[in-house]
């Protein structure tokens, strides 16, 4: 693959070389070795796990093609992250039974669990292994925290270290979508911890302050995954003005102390533009115009998780959280999605019900009420008439 254009016709003789180069030498890390030398893919070592990975993995969450994913392992693509929540657990079930068969180091393996609870998060794990068929995986995460004293959970860690010790999970990390510089300062300062996945991407207003973390995260061995690099997928609610994928994707993996970049392609199309991308990170003319033009404009539809509405919410309620849930239904085209994060909010039908204002003000500028009420009807639409893309 030269430059970073890539045709449909060359994509799939590129995934069918690679995939007789794995039929050929299925000895695990020669042969992502070879998947790699295919694809040209930079490579960067995930901090002190010592793991090689490709700077582009995938975001498996909202795919259910096992083709798809069959095309990015075979293009050399080596870590795959899901979580116990998605799809309510086939997302883990597909990627259980796509990797049946495989060399077991010929991949690597990433999931989360959303439990503050250590039974509860145990009983989970314990599901999310069964569905992978596997008798390990390479990273467990503590999914989405946004508050530092959430890090040091003592009864959580104990688990963690535990099933680490029983080398049922090779490392410990933790997900993270807002607050995301206080939560890896403390992942760095407690000492437990391997590798963080935090969003990252170009809208981000707190940049200074998040690669500041980043880097000490780096330079201390964490490390380092981004995810929301695509900011959302879209700047408006009808889609008609999308961010432009190539860019966005490389602008973060342009930071070197980003190791690795999770992009959630659920379609070839998806995934070839994501090769592309990764394949050649020098960004055209026509990027960095893109890039140029949205860094001071406030349209989008990713929350920057600064959670200073929060404060302000009379009812307390978890707005970043609904905002998320606003841009899985209306940036990805993922309702399915959008339901499963309403519900895991345990939030009434009309959350905003008892203001008759609201008096919410979004730093991005968004309708806060209005986007919340707009999410929260997707609790009474039955599953059969949503969808995760």
């Amino acid at each position: 693959m030269q430059n970073s254009h890539v045709n449909r016709r060359n994509f799939i003789k590129l995934s069918a070389a690679a995939g007789a180069a794995l039929a050929l030498n299925p000895t695990g890390a020669q042969a992502t070795e070879s998947v790699a030398r295919q694809t040209k893919f930079q490579e960067r070592v995930l901090g002190k796990t010592g793991i090689k990975v490709p700077i582009l993995s995938m975001g498996v969450m909202r795919a259910d093609n096992p083709a798809v994913v069959r095309a990015a392992y075979n293009s050399g693509i080596l870590l795959f992250d899901t979580a116990n929540g998605y799809q309510n657990g086939k997302n883990e079930e597909l990627l259980g039974e796509f990797f049946t068969g495989k060399p077991r180091n010929s991949f690597v393996l990433a999931t989360k669990v959303k439990e503050n609870d250590a039974a509860r998060f145990l009983e989970k794990f314990e599901v999310s292994m069964k569905r992978l068929k596997m008798d390990y995986v390479d990273i467990l995460y503590i999914h989405a925290l946004s508050k530092p004293e959430e890090v040091t959970n003592a009864s959580i860690l104990e688990l963690l270290l535990k099933l680490k010790k029983e080398g049922r999970a090779k490392y410990l990390g933790i997900s993270t979508h807002s607050n995301e510089p206080g939560v890896i300062n403390t992942m760095i300062d407690n000492g437990n911890y391997d590798v963080v996945l935090t969003s990252y991407n170009y809208s981000q207003t707190y940049k200074k302050e998040l690669d500041a973390a980043i880097d000490r995260a780096a330079k201390a061995g964490m490390g380092v995954v981004a995810m929301k690099t695509m900011a959302g997928g879209y700047l408006d609610r009808a889609r008609t003005k999308k961010v432009n994928v190539k860019a966005a994707l490389k602008w973060s993996l342009s930071n070197p102390n980003i190791h690795t970049a999770i992009p959630g392609f659920t379609t070839f199309d998806e995934l070839e533009e994501c090769v592309a991308a990764a394949s050649d990170l020098e960004l055209t003319l026509e990027e960095k115009e893109f890039l140029t033009a949205v860094a001071s404009c406030k349209e989008g539809l990713y929350c920057q998780g600064c959670r200073s509405c929060v404060a302000q919410c009379t009812q307390n309620l978890p707005i970043p959280e609904m905002m998320r849930a606003y841009m899985y239904n209306y940036g990805y085209k993922s309702s399915l999605l959008a339901k499963e994060t309403i519900m895991e909010l345990n939030l009434g039908d009309n959350p905003c019900g008892k203001c008759r204002s609201c008096n919410v003000k979004c730093t991005k500028g968004f309708h806060v009420a209005e986007n919340i009420s707009d999410i929260t009807r997707l609790k009474r639409i039955p599953d059969d008439f949503l969808a995760y893309a």
